[in-house]
């Protein structure tokens, strides 16, 4: 797709039928476990159900109690246990235990296990050891796409990063497949596909693959979506690991959004309360500076108010009448509005507060420095200050990283120095998160890269292609050089900049990180898009690795005219930034383009590190 010169952005398809398919799909499945039953939900399940179905359709469908998986419950008299889960091994232990106590006691109840969003043989294979496989039914909800807003769909599996990315586990390669035919069924053929990283790679393949087996649901149809874009998270880990400066990538780093809403607080909210917002285009007030640097965003909400104000007083001068006119009209629609705007002028005092806390203007400067590659020895004395602080082990680790990754790992000095000095201010159990962050690239001493990348090469040269894949995948991003420097001048992410960068009129996407980076995922994107495929983006795609791929379909018709071909469909494996999101969004208005989001997951800087910290369930 050749960018067009600036015109209206086209509208998304449709995606509420996603919703649909899967409230449909889950209350068959309850209905096949006829009469009253308990359903024990497993936490992560919880937000995505909330916006699926409400306890209300569940009690409709005969569930009675609801509980969370995680203890079991005290009493329960139900004759029927439903179990809403993961795939997971510690998840089967659970029920295991709650069907062995029920066959100690005497007790006979009917069982049935509904994985989400599929099942997996490990999972059977450990109901087998415990002897409860025969007492439980079991069936899956293929639950794997979740619209949180017109334009981003999620799969919610926060989990895929660390299990794709550390542990070389390619178990939900399947599930990415099959939203992928799902979405090719439901609005039709991709005409051209694009994308870059093994993940990406192989989620296509067996994509096409799946396709061939089902002879194409979507064949023959006019497309809705013209092209597809498909990226590893590991591919560019700069940009999730820099701070968040427009407003919804502030609000997700303050308050942490989840399946879309956001609990703000009583120190948003002005009283004793917690409410729980839904963020997206439905809010008036959100969707005008969800995209906006934060700077921008107290003036916009200062104007929203005097305005709203003086849509109050018109009523001063109104007779019976009119004043009847706009009760009945208006009057509801401004009170929203109202309330709307105060919580978001509430969640900027908020995160103002917060990040004066923690010398924000210090931390991005100090940022900012490590992606134009200046002031290293001050940058790095920043990072030590901020650890002997003990200001917050995240963000040190984030800061850790970013050196590490911007330099192409750190001098072995460097780093046990760092080590260090991070195991004596937070603790010596870090010594797993220093090794799960080596491993999967994201710190890493220069020597140690260079010498695994040797070893790397020539295993591949000892072995078949296909076998060198599986055992280089084994040590993964561990052998990976970021080569961000050199990226970074090849596509110029560090934009040249005379005078002051105007934040309140972006020119370009740089605005995101205050003008002074360009998200790398996001250029490729551009890039490729521009020139229809990787041609003369050959020396990139080596920095990066490899594993590209441009492909035509050529059942579809390449009309220009059709709408579809202005839409883009982006999909983040490892997760998505709320930065990223906001930048993508802003070169769609410039080109004339609409881009749709697919991502295992939101993510962000906290998110990942957290990751590399907390033990595998």
């Amino acid at each position: 797709m050749a960018f067009a010169g600036r015109r209206d952005v086209p509208e998304p398809p449709d995606f509420g039928i996603l919703k649909r398919l899967a409230r449909d799909q889950l209350i068959y499945l309850l209905e096949q476990l006829p009469g009253k039953k308990d359903l024990f939900i497993e936490a992560d399940l919880m937000s995505p159900l909330d916006r699926i179905a409400n306890v209300s359709i569940l009690k409709q469908h005969e569930v009675d109690k609801l509980y969370k998986v995680d203890s079991r419950p005290a009493l329960s008299t139900s004759d029927q246990f439903c179990f809403l889960v993961r795939p997971r091994i510690k998840t089967m232990r659970y029920i295991a235990d709650i069907v062995n106590a029920d066959k100690m006691s005497g007790r006979s109840r009917k069982y049935k296990i509904i994985f989400s969003p599929q099942k997996f043989y490990a999972c059977e294979m450990v109901l087998e050891e415990e002897g409860v496989f025969g007492d439980v039914t079991c069936d899956e909800w293929s639950f794997y796409l979740l619209p949180l807003d017109e334009d981003i769909i999620s799969m919610e599996l926060p989990e895929f990063f660390r299990d794709y990315f550390l542990e070389g586990d390619h178990r939900w390669i399947n599930s990415i497949a099959r939203a992928l035919q799902l979405l090719n069924s439901l609005y039709g053929p991709f005409g051209k596909a694009y994308g870059i990283g093994r993940c990406a790679k192989m989620s296509y393949e067996l994509w096409r693959d799946l396709e061939e087996e089902s002879e194409g649901d979507g064949q023959g149809r006019r497309p809705e979506i013209g092209n597809i874009f498909l990226m590893d998270r590991d591919t560019d880990y700069v940009t999730a690991l820099c701070s968040q400066v427009v407003y919804e990538g502030l609000v997700d780093d303050t308050f942490r959004i989840k399946c879309g809403s956001v609990d703000f607080g009583p120190d948003v909210t002005s009283s004793d309360k917690s409410i729980k917002v839904l963020l997206n285009a439905q809010d008036k007030v959100f969707s005008q500076i969800r995209n906006e640097h934060f700077s921008s965003v107290f003036g916009f909400l200062s104007q929203k108010s005097r305005n709203l104000q003086a849509q109050y007083d018109r009523r001063r001068g109104m007779d019976i009448k009119q004043m009847k006119n706009f009760v009945s009209q208006e009057l509801k629609g401004l009170k929203q509005e109202h309330r709307l705007l105060s919580l978001h002028i509430g969640a900027c005092e908020s995160i103002m507060k917060k990040k004066t806390k923690q010398d924000f203007q210090e931390m991005i400067k100090a940022e900012h420095s490590l992606l134009e590659g200046f002031d290293i020895r001050e940058s790095t004395s920043f990072i030590e200050e901020h650890i002997d602080r003990q200001v917050s082990p995240i963000e040190s680790l984030r800061l850790m990283c970013l050196l590490s990754i911007t330099e192409n790992g750190l001098v072995p000095k460097d780093y046990r120095s760092l080590k260090t000095q991070y195991l004596q201010s937070y603790g010596p159990e870090h010594l797993l998160t220093f090794h799960n962050l080596k491993r999967i690239g994201l710190l890493t001493e220069q020597s140690a890269g260079e010498t695994l990348t040797a070893v790397e090469s020539r295993v591949s040269k000892l072995v078949t292609d296909r076998a060198a894949g599986k055992i280089t995948d084994a040590f993964n991003s561990l052998a990976r050089r970021s080569n961000f420097r050199a990226i970074s001048k090849k596509l110029g992410l560090i934009p040249r900049v005379d005078g002051e960068y105007d934040l309140k009129m972006p020119r370009d996407m740089a605005y995101v990180f205050s003008g002074a980076y360009i998200p790398l995922s996001c250029k490729i994107i551009e890039q490729v898009l521009e020139r229809r495929g990787w041609l003369g983006l050959e020396e990139v795609v080596r920095l990066l690795n490899g594993n590209e791929f441009s492909v035509s379909d050529s059942s579809v018709e390449d009309n220009p005219a059709w709408e579809s071909q202005r839409i883009v469909l982006a999909v983040f494996l490892g997760g998505c930034t709320f930065s990223e999101i906001a930048a993508l969004r802003f070169l769609g208005k410039e080109r004339g383009c609409k881009f749709i989001f697919l991502t295992t997951a939101i993510t962000s800087s906290a998110r990942m590190m957290e990751a590399m910290i907390e033990a595998k369930a």
